[in-house]
């Protein structure tokens, strides 16, 4: 017992300082750690394996609606780049340069990939020619680098992983609609696989990606109140169309330019499994996306037949279609019993010489820490629906967190008091005006977060100004 407290002590917690405590289960978990180079993460084998697994279940929704995936060059030339200003000014301050090819200087800049539209763009101007060869609906799942200021493992690193949407289209509400349709996938996505409810909203003009003619998003609450936009997907009308010249030949052979989307999620996700579901034990992983579903425990595994029985169960959970490992180590069980909740492992197995003689097992949910007693035989249909109801719960404990901490201002001092007193979403009425928008950030230090598709007509005036409002933000502070 002396190491488990040893163990558990050694993570911060929450309540002292969230922030620290983040850092430490990433750490301590062993998903990352820091490289030479400022900014720049090593992403561990167990910090990998829950991106293979968000990759996997993404990647299976993406292809169910037509999505396939190729690869585009990481190096774009500055001349490209520059074909559309808005985006180029968008991201000017984060663009890392390479500026020399093995000991000769380039005859020109070539930027280090931020995002992929310029390129998605000027390949497609040569692959399309025909209504016939439309609609393209691709994805790439890559890295990109941005300069960042402040970085924090998975929210913010220079480099980081994600997938890239792109997808050109012959008619606006062909686009349109599969701009809904991927956030939609993104938000299904984070309650099903995730367990993590999110609002789906459009952000303003203000918060909109450089270049897109409307961008929406899904808005996660993190268990300190703070919000983290989960996933976004953007229509960019014909904006990057017009600038790359991407034209075809429509059914009434006449020249017409295309309609294009985007839309993406990266390893900050993982982040936000961490903060919506960690515990002040470490890493709290949801079923569906946990590399390891199920660890078994031998106890006394020293003792004959111990450590036998917990390789049969084992390799019985793993025909029956789980992901099993047995703690085979010579640790005490005691640490064992910390590392695995630490690390997150939904279901711990408990199995010793008594219980063998009992023919059962101890079951230790990680997300509750209750334990009950299950027969041998039985094992595996109770594992099966133990995951379920883990998953679930999860994903209920998330929602009423979510909901508990989400308020209502009607009006300037019930706004500037709710931010002053508590953390989390706060809908309030907005007139639509930038110099509100920016001037609420200036006093409270908070952000549009999105205007939600579920309207509220919370009040008839801006929370700002005063004026007559009809839109109904959710407002917050944010990673």
């Amino acid at each position: 017992m002396a190491d488990q407290k040893k163990m558990v002590a050694e993570i911060t917690s929450m309540e002292e300082d969230f922030t620290q405590w983040y850092t430490d289960v990433c750490m301590k978990a062993e998903l990352v750690s820091y490289s030479q180079l400022k900014g720049f993460m090593v992403i561990k084998p167990a910090g990998y394996a829950i991106w293979e697994g968000i990759q996997k279940h993404l990647d299976e929704r993406f292809k169910a609606t037509g999505v396939q995936n190729v690869y585009m060059p990481m190096l774009i030339p500055e001349s490209l780049l520059k074909k559309e200003a808005e985006l180029v000014n968008g991201f000017a301050p984060e663009v890392a340069w390479v500026t020399q090819g093995g000991t000769e200087p380039l005859t020109e800049r070539l930027c280090v990939r931020p995002t992929s539209e310029t390129v998605f763009s000027d390949f497609f101007k040569d692959d399309v020619h025909s209504w016939r060869d439309l609609p393209r609906v691709y994805n790439q799942w890559c890295s990109v680098v941005r300069w960042e200021k402040e970085t924090r493992p998975f929210l913010r690193s220079r480099e980081f992983l994600w997938q890239e949407g792109h997808t050109i289209h012959a008619t606006k509400e062909e686009a349109e609609a599969r701009t809904q349709q991927m956030l939609d996938v993104y938000a299904d996505f984070l309650a099903e696989d995730l367990a993590i409810p999110t609002i789906k909203g459009q952000k303003t003009e203000k918060e909109k990606f450089a270049g897109a003619e409307a961008t929406y998003t899904i808005e996660a609450l993190m268990h300190d109140g703070r919000a983290l936009q989960s996933g976004t997907s953007h229509f960019f009308g014909q904006k990057f169309a017009e600038a790359y010249d991407i034209t075809f030949t429509d059914k009434n052979n006449t020249l017409q330019y295309v309609w294009q989307t985007s839309w993406g999620m990266t390893t900050r996700v993982i982040g936000a499994m961490i903060m919506v579901h960690g515990d002040n034990r470490g890493l709290v992983i949801p079923p569906r996306i946990a590399p390891t579903e199920v660890i078994i425990i031998p106890v006394q595994q020293r003792k004959a037949g111990v450590l036998e029985k917990a390789y049969a169960l084992r390799d019985q959970l793993i025909q029956s279609g789980f992901r099993v490992k047995v703690d085979d180590s010579d640790k005490s069980p005691g640490y064992k019993f910390a590392e695995c909740e630490m690390r997150g492992v939904p279901v711990r197995v408990e199995i010793g010489p008594r219980d063998i003689e009992k023919g059962q097992c101890v079951l230790v949910r990680r997300d509750t820490l209750e334990k009950e007693e299950c027969a041998l035989s039985d094992l595996s249909e109770r594992i099966g629906a133990l995951l379920k109801t883990i998953q679930g719960d999860m994903y209920t404990k998330a929602k009423k967190h979510m909901e508990a901490h989400t308020y209502v201002a009607h009006n300037a001092e019930e706004f500037r008091k709710t931010f002053e007193e508590k953390t989390g979403f706060v809908k309030a009425m907005w007139c639509g005006d930038r110099a509100c928008e920016d001037k609420i950030k200036e006093l409270y230090g908070v952000t549009s977060r999105c205007i939600p598709y579920e309207q509220e007509k919370v009040a008839d005036t801006c929370v700002c100004c005063g004026r007559p409002a009809t839109k109904m933000v959710i407002w917050g502070k944010a990673y």
